[in-house]
């Protein structure tokens, strides 16, 4: 899968060329400010390796959901600012998706996007199971390559497909079953253990026979769970205690009680992370494996009382000998904010896309790569 892709040294001398990077700048913001400029820093070694031989580089990205529609608290000057404080010199386009052609794939915005342009790099790793016209649209005119960034990605990513180092764990979050019930499936095939928490374990629990109370449930999905439980045989790991809020308690709010309970939970009552001895049976599982891939909160880590849970996970992760990922989105999130982002081997900034290369083998834009209007091909 990586090997095909073209990379950077397959553009040829790039000299007096000028190359368009599709990045990934869809940072964090608050108050027009860039609350993490990780994204930014990821994307730094391809644009530097351009700019050192020689290349003009015009870099574009989209940020936030603008729709179609200008909106100017969405605008690239922040991100644009803080590009040319790292590296000067770097012209950076407004945000992609200020144009509705770029979501719907336009041939004439990608004519737009490709004008007075020699050469095309993808380095969005996190925007290329997007079929947007930056992604798949300019290697159908142009040479193209892979970024430093999306190399690494799929080489790591690709790589617990095919020769991760057993025992192999997959720690899953999130909301809910159905958004991830294809890498369920996919990971189920290649995992020693499937360990389960956040919103989605509940519908795994009511498959099981447990009452959930007013916890996150998916009733359309509860015998698709039960069928991967039977499935897995003994494979899938679900909470047997969790934390929990009483009924008139607010997420982020005030009022109600906080308990440890069990799995059966009394009516009103909503599980909002795993409990301690979960999280502590969760951790030996990390603790044993030599390859852990994490995606997903165990719980509403941004509220103090159900943080526990995540924290405990992420804490094993950093402890553990076995080769760590994390899948972006939330859990990266969560990482950063537990200060622990330099002790995990790789974090990926994509959420979306490493799911769905973990799926699938393959991405839209990876795709593209492939099949680009290079020389050679």
């Amino acid at each position: 899968m990586t090997a095909s892709v073209p990379r950077l040294e397959d553009l040829g001398d790039v000299e007096g060329k000028r190359v368009l990077v599709r990045v990934d700048f869809n940072v964090p913001m608050r108050a027009g400010e860039i609350t993490d400029d990780l994204r930014i820093k990821a994307a730094l070694p391809t644009l530097r390796w351009l700019k050192k031989r020689g290349a003009t580089v015009v870099a574009c990205s989209h940020l936030g959901r603008p729709d179609g529609e200008v909106v100017a608290s969405l605008s690239m000057d922040p991100v644009r600012a803080r590009l040319n404080e790292l590296l000067p010199d770097i012209e950076l386009l407004e945000n992609l998706r200020f144009n509705a052609g770029e979501k719907a794939n336009d041939p004439a915005f990608v004519r737009e996007l490709i004008q007075g342009i020699d050469l095309y790099v993808n380095d969005a790793f996190g925007a290329s199971h997007r079929s947007h016209a930056s992604i798949v649209g300019p290697p159908q005119h142009v040479p193209s390559a892979a970024g430093r960034l999306l190399e690494k990605e799929v080489e790591i990513l690709g790589g617990l497909r095919t020769n991760a180092k057993r025992p192999f764990v997959a720690v899953l979050g999130g909301s809910k079953v159905s958004d991830k019930l294809g890498v369920i499936e996919a990971l189920l095939k290649k995992v020693d253990q499937l360990v389960v928490g956040g919103g989605m374990c509940f519908t795994f629990l009511a498959a099981q026979g447990h009452h959930v109370g007013a916890s996150l449930l998916e009733e359309d999905m509860i015998e698709t769970c039960a069928a991967l439980l039977e499935q897995a045989q003994g494979r899938i790991v679900v909470p047997h205690d969790l934390t929990a809020l009483s009924p008139g308690g607010k997420i982020m709010g005030p009022g109600g009680e906080v308990r440890q309970a069990g799995v059966n939970l009394p009516d009103g009552w909503m599980g909002l992370d795993i409990g301690p001895g979960t999280a502590a049976e969760f951790t030996d599982i990390i603790l044993e494996a030599r390859t852990v891939f994490w995606n997903g909160p165990m719980g509403v880590f941004e509220d103090p009382r159900f943080v526990a849970g995540t924290k405990t996970v992420a804490q094993a992760l950093v402890d553990s000998r076995a080769f760590t990922v994390v899948g972006g989105g939330d859990s990266a999130a969560a990482i950063a904010q537990f200060g622990m982002s330099r002790e995990i081997d790789h974090i990926s900034t994509g959420g979306g896309a490493s799911l769905e290369l973990l799926e699938n083998g393959d991405l839209p834009g990876l795709e593209a790569l492939r099949n680009a209007a290079n020389p050679e091909n």
